[in-house]
């Protein structure tokens, strides 16, 4: 099976494609805008399969179709659930809604599987859709603050006094730039579609950190390297050799 991502989000499209790897399926080709999408179909045989994010960096995804002519099966990605019903309707498999459950995920496939076609014809008619968004695509919002409870008292956190996100004991913590702690009702996982993916990388399986809150990046053992915060310092953070290359990329 010949499958194909097209999600803006850098480490959303990474996170996809290591659950679809544990499902069984590669993944051949990761794309991240519509423009870089339209340029690879006009010189690449079409996938058997896409997951498709329905708001890309530069437009919806629906306008790569304008321009090409799509000859795959669609899985819609999407954390809007008023775009999902309509998305539906179309000649598309299934649709996720993010944050990507494991089990909602491995269902899509076997479906997809069920009623894979004998040969590639997928006529899709996105003019529902089109009216629905209109002619603007909405810009994709990110969270400007969290809240904790203190006692009887409820405290919010601007998202620029954050240094780093990370878990412990079962629990998810924001660092602030005042090197205190705070619980969060939430998890590392469901963070991923609430900060703003230019500003916070994932680097381990315990840290995302914000860039702005970087002040030195070593090298540390086994390719791996260790980062540095300006206040924060309860732990080491340390950045999984997996992720150093896309961590070198973010920071470019």
């Amino acid at each position: 099976m010949n499958v194909l991502i097209i999600e803006d989000e850098k480490p959303s499209a990474r996170r996809l494609n290591r659950m679809l790897a544990e499902v069984g399926v590669t993944v051949n080709e990761m794309l991240h805008s519509v423009k870089e999408a339209v340029a690879w179909f006009k010189t690449n045989t079409h996938p058997d399969l896409i997951f498709l994010d329905i708001q890309l960096s530069d437009g919806l995804s629906f306008e790569i179709f304008d321009q090409v002519e799509v000859k795959s099966a669609i899985i819609f990605t999407t954390a809007f659930d008023e775009y999902a019903l309509q998305a539906f309707k179309l000649n598309s498999v299934d649709y996720l809604l993010k944050p990507i459950d494991d089990e909602d995920l491995e269902k899509a496939v076997s479906k997809y599987k069920e009623r894979m076609p004998k040969s590639q014809d997928v006529s899709l008619n996105f003019e529902d859709i089109r009216k629905l968004l209109g002619a603007t695509p909405v810009e994709r919002e990110y969270k400007k603050r969290f809240t904790t409870k203190i006692g009887q008292h409820i405290k919010m956190i601007p998202i620029d006094e954050i240094e780093c996100f990370y878990s412990e004991n079962k629990g998810t913590y924001a660092g602030t730039v005042d090197g205190r702690n705070y619980l969060l009702d939430t998890t590392l996982e469901l963070l991923e579609n609430d900060l703003e993916p230019e500003t916070f990388f994932r680097v381990s399986r315990k840290f995302y950190v914000n860039i702005n809150a970087i002040a030195d990046i070593i090298a540390y053992t086994n390719s791996r390297l260790k980062i540095k915060l300006n206040t924060w310092n309860e732990q080491e953070i340390i950045v999984s050799r997996e992720r150093v290359k896309d961590f070198k990329t973010w920071i470019a």
